[in-house]
């Protein structure tokens, strides 16, 4: 393939990546969105592998690597759970910075990648190099440590260390510094001690920065890392000189930007005090009042009950979280909405930004189920309509219903936008116990007089009352 041959398919690739992030805008066309995406990739792989650049010897390795790749990529589509997927998401991302690192330095110590350049053009190059091993290096362990908080390996707790911002400010000033004789150095030997040096402090970095972010912080660090991996990939097409590489990483960097910015407007948080050290636990701890006694009392129900609420009802919203994505509840879900519209129950979800461990996670549960996109609304749709419905059912969620973002402007998530359950005329929470959420902030919802607890897991629970539903 001629290089005029391979910039018209990039061109094309290019065009297609654009109208995949438009398409993975909305439920209804992300089908389509995944489709132009997958095809732009295909022709943006052919396209290189046959391109001029790519020499015959090196064809069975590029083809042996990418059959390794894909059939570890075809295993994860098939084997891992949606309930899964953030983590999957995380260590995906840490991929993205690895690669990004290992073509910095593999470009760096390559003879012919600086060959024929003047000093300044040569200056520009390692540039690049350094700084895509650095974006990359970041990115890599900081999302290492999001899959481990993201699958319980680590707590959700942030760990804020004694002086951690003169930490951060100090590993800075020492990779400038670094970066500065880098730039000067004459040998190859002395400019990979450089790299080294950065590398390690940029990877320790990431894993500061990722432990120092709560739990309750996630989504915003899943979006960000997503960022990040995108201007990685963004810097090493500016390493290789790949138009293509360059672009889609922009698309990826910004896109991201864009969502973490969304997220932290959908938790009433400033980006930069998310990444200052977020608040959160991993949850599991009952948080009682000031003064050590319970903050209320609770009406349970049970699965009958529960049933008749929602029989007798005219209007139902659903509030899924984290918890029904654990149970692996959203097909009982669909199963027990199926049967509430078949008599004649207008029965609609209510969606946060930031329910769930990732930006559109609980979409993409309720997605799996096949519950229909025209029912499925976001926070700020439905908010009004709370009022006027007969059962709220919050299903595994906790800080996104917590009327103390409205009611406490002492509480940690004062401001947030939260969906208003308790205005419905009955409010029905699943949980599996007292327990706070992943923000660690008690639940006044929980103590209202128009409120019910359904406690256990939300598959079984769910199943119950399905199974009353029907008869």
């Amino acid at each position: 393939m001629s290089e005029s041959l391979a910039s018209v398919s990039y061109i094309g690739a290019t065009i297609l990546f654009i109208l995949s992030l438009g398409g993975l805008s909305n439920p209804e066309s992300s089908r389509r969105g995944n489709l132009y995406g997958m095809i732009g990739m295909a022709i943006a792989v052919l396209a290189t592998i046959l391109g001029p650049r790519v020499t015959i010897a090196a064809l069975p390795w590029i083809i042996a690597s990418m059959a390794v790749g894909g059939s570890i990529g075809i295993f994860a589509a098939r084997k891992v759970q949606m309930t899964q997927m953030p983590e999957l998401v995380a260590l995906m991302h840490s991929l993205v910075g690895l690669a990004a690192m290992l073509v910095g330095f593999a470009n760096y110590i390559d003879p012919a990648a600086a060959a024929n350049l003047t000093s300044a053009e040569k200056a520009i190059h390692e540039l690049e190099i350094y700084i895509g091993i650095l974006i990359g290096a970041v990115t890599f362990s900081g999302s290492i440590i999001a899959f481990g908080k993201l699958s319980g390996k680590i707590g959700g707790k942030p760990l804020l260390l004694p002086a951690r911002h003169w930490l951060n400010l100090l590993g800075l000033l020492v990779v400038i510094y670094a970066g500065g004789l880098f730039l000067h150095t004459e040998t190859v030997a002395a400019g990979m001690t450089f790299l080294f040096v950065m590398t390690v402090i940029s990877l320790l970095f990431g894993i500061h920065m990722v432990m120092a972010i709560g739990g309750a912080d996630m989504p915003v660090v899943v979006s960000m890392l997503n960022s990040y991996s995108g201007w990685a990939a963004a810097a090493t097409g500016f390493m290789l000189s790949n138009d293509l590489l360059i672009v889609t990483g922009a698309l990826v960097g910004s896109s991201g930007a864009i969502l973490s910015y969304i997220m932290c407007r959908a938790m009433n948080r400033h980006f930069v005090s998310v990444i200052a050290g977020g608040f959160g636990t991993s949850g599991g701890t009952v948080v009682a009042s000031s003064d050590g006694q319970p903050a209320g009392e609770v009406v349970p129900v049970n699965a009958a009950e529960t049933a008749e609420l929602l029989r007798d009802a005219k209007n139902v919203i659903i509030v899924p979280g984290y918890g029904m994505a654990v149970a692996q509840a959203q097909h009982t879900v669909y199963e027990i909405t199926k049967l509430l519209r078949a008599k004649g129950v207008n029965v609609r979800f209510g969606i946060h930004p930031v329910a769930g461990r990732m930006p559109g996670h609980m979409n993409v549960l309720l997605a799996e189920a096949k519950v229909p996109y025209d029912i499925v609304f976001e926070m700020d749709e439905l908010n009004e309509d709370f009022p006027d419905t007969d059962v709220a059912m919050i299903i595994g969620a906790n800080d996104i219903v917590n009327p103390a973002a409205q009611d406490d402007p002492n509480s940690p998530i004062a401001g947030m936008p939260v969906l208003e359950v308790w205005k419905a005329k009955t409010s029905i929470v699943m949980k599996r116990s007292m327990a706070s959420g992943y923000a660690g902030v008690d639940n006044p919802l929980f103590y209202k007089e128009n409120n019910r607890m359904l406690f256990g897991d939300a598959k079984k629970m769910l199943d119950e009352v399905l199974a009353v539903l029907r008869t």
